[in-house]
């Protein structure tokens, strides 16, 4: 029955391990998962995490990302995601899902939720994506009392919270580094300064800035899309690849459905397919039959 139905790592071990990838000269790599499956199959290429994007979870609801979702949604997505996996799972958790209180409830959700940690951030309500334009952040002050209600709220001392920064589209990267830095001293154990132009504007960031830092490499956004190798060298602790697999199965979905619907068959697409061997293999199918006959391994007597 070990690693079936649900992983065999505990949520504690999960988050113990992300503090010490984050501790770590390597760089933790995090590809966001769209569902379970998406997540077995990250851990199994070996990548040292997953993430779950705000983004990514809203369109796949059909809705756009400007702080629909609801806690509740979000913890029961991350909780599926979380349970399936033996590597630690970072959520984005918007603004906290309303005032500093609302990000204690947070933390203390998505703790029971399974997950590793979470990201706060300093845009206003409704929030919208970061890499579009028209954004507004709230006083730094506000967003400090964010983070540490965040904080104060943790159980499990190794539960990372990290603190967003969206100031450095609006009132450039000095402001945004002023801001890691009071969210550092509020009790941010990571910090994610979103939307950085170039090469030299992630550089400039590590340079005046202590704590951890991840990097998100979002694609057709504002950011250079940066190799991990690369931002390891530079000094970066973590990166995301946020809306990267919801992407390419959109892509390849619409591509389908048009060849169905022009060809009436899906019989040219079939090379394009993850097998069903290969579905049962991720899913290990056959250990399942094995627990399963273990289980059920009697036989009723005649006289029965």
């Amino acid at each position: 029955m070990t690693g079936l139905i649900a992983a065999v790592t505990s949520a504690a071990d999960k988050r113990l391990a992300l503090r010490t990838s984050l501790a770590s000269e390597s760089i933790t790599r995090l590809p966001g998962a769209i569902n379970p499956l998406t997540a077995k199959l990250v851990q199994e290429i070996g990548f040292e995490g997953v993430y779950v994007s705000g983004g990514a979870f809203s369109a796949a609801l059909g809705l756009p990302d400007i702080g629909l979702t609801t806690l509740t949604e979000v913890a029961a997505h991350s909780a599926q995601i979380a349970r399936c996996t033996d590597v630690p799972v970072l959520v984005d958790a918007d603004t906290g899902f309303g005032e500093p209180m609302s990000a204690a409830r947070t933390v203390t959700v998505l703790e029971d939720a399974g997950v590793a940690g979470l990201h706060l951030e300093d845009q206003v309500n409704p929030k919208r994506c970061g890499h579009l334009d028209g954004k507004a952040i709230v006083p730094t002050d506000e967003m400090v009392r964010r983070v540490r209600a965040a904080v104060s709220a943790r159980r499990d001392p190794n539960f990372v919270i990290c603190a967003r920064t969206d100031a450095a589209g609006i009132d450039g990267i000095d402001a945004a580094i002023e801001r890691a830095k009071a969210y550092v001293d509020a009790g941010a154990d990571l910090i994610f300064t979103e939307a950085l132009h170039t090469r030299a504007d992630f550089e400039k960031f590590r340079g005046a800035v202590d704590t951890p830092l991840l990097a998100n490499m979002t694609e057709f956004g504002k950011s250079q899309l940066i190799p991990a190798q690369a931002l390891e060298s530079i000094g970066y602790n973590a990166v995301i690849y946020p809306v990267t697999t919801l992407r390419l199965a959109m892509g390849a979905i619409e591509r389908g459905l048009r060849v169905i619907a022009e060809e009436g068959t899906q019989e040219t697409l079939l090379d394009e397919m993850q097998t069903r061997s290969r579905l049962y293999e991720l899913l290990e199918y056959e250990r399942y039959n094995e627990f399963d006959s273990g289980v059920f391994n009697f036989t009723l007597s005649r006289s029965q």
